[in-house]
């Protein structure tokens, strides 16, 4: 059962025991590459710090700290070292890095350097994307007897995929839902399972497939719930767009068997590196420091 998740009241009440109580192992999985857009542009609305050089990349580090401080033991976060991936070769119109600002693309690199001298395992993908990571991180997490619930930090809807009954769950940050099973069927109106199928047939924008023409969120959904997935649809309910469904549920389902970590305990924080000071002082953001050693006198104590 859920029992409580992290940032704020997302803690007591989604993935995870209560305050000041230890329990079986909850693992935390971060979209770092969602969370540096998210500061990189939150910052420039703000027009705080405008020109901080590294400013984003601290977002997400004070970010992630927030979350330990908040009671988070196993943490792990995955980025898009390089855009592009495998799917790039399947679909000419896939998304690209093209059109990154220069100013937010030279952020990962110090990143994941700095979340790796933090003490947290930083998934810095290149053939694959971040979501993948995500995926077979959670995959792996979720075959651990130990594990009591998996909490995937990313409002990315072809991560709903992932979910599973209230252990499994997607967690969105800035809206402060929990979704899991239920409220995966509730938004899309299909099962986790079936989301690869459903973002094939209404197009994913953000990931640079259209989907098929026609077929709207209702009634890919109405699809779906009659047929199952796309390769039991008979074949005159596509037509001639059978082929082209099956490619994008194939840009739309993420990769679960990537080798990331063999145990959770892998992922479970206990405090920065000695090199931490020294990348902190590069982001410009020597804070961090200070907070990053609160965190794990905090985590210490709770063991």
């Amino acid at each position: 059962m859920l029992r409580g998740l992290t940032a704020g009241p997302l803690m007591e009440r989604g993935c995870g025991p209560p305050r000041g109580e230890v329990g079986p192992v909850v693992v935390h999985l971060i979209d770092g590459t969602y969370e540096l857009f998210r500061h990189f542009y939150g910052l420039r609305r703000a027009t705080v710090e405008k020109n901080a050089r590294f400013g984003a990349a601290a977002g997400v580090l004070n970010t992630v700290l927030q979350t330990i401080v908040e009671g988070a033991t196993h943490i792990g976060v995955a980025t898009d070292h390089v855009i592009e991936s495998f799917r790039n070769e399947l679909w000419d119109g896939y998304k690209t890095g093209e059109g990154v600002e220069p100013a937010l693309f030279a952020q990962f690199e110090p990143l994941e350097e700095a979340l790796r001298t933090m003490g947290v395992v930083v998934w810095a993908m290149v053939d694959l994307e971040a979501d993948d990571a995500l995926a077979s991180a959670a995959a792996i997490a979720s075959q651990d007897p130990r594990v009591q619930n998996v909490c995937i930090w990313s409002p990315d809807k072809d991560l709903a995929q992932c979910v599973r009954g209230d252990r499994v769950v997607q967690v969105d940050r800035r809206s402060t839902v929990v979704r899991d099973a239920g409220k995966v069927r509730a938004k899309f109106g299909v099962n986790p399972e079936l989301i690869p199928d459903y973002l094939a047939l209404v197009g994913d924008a953000s990931d640079g497939y259209p989907g098929i023409k026609g077929i709207g969120a209702k009634g890919a959904a109405s699809l779906i719930a009659r047929y199952n997935e796309i390769e039991d649809f008979p074949p005159e309910v596509l037509g001639n767009h059978r082929e082209r469904a099956l490619l994008f549920k194939r840009l739309a389902t993420l990769i679960t068997n990537a080798k990331l970590y063999e145990s959770v305990d892998e992922l479970e924080w206990r405090g920065p590196t000695d090199e931490f000071s020294s990348l902190c002082e590069r982001l410009g953001a020597p804070d961090l420091v200070a907070r990053a050693n609160r965190a794990a006198s905090l985590s210490k104590a709770r063991r």
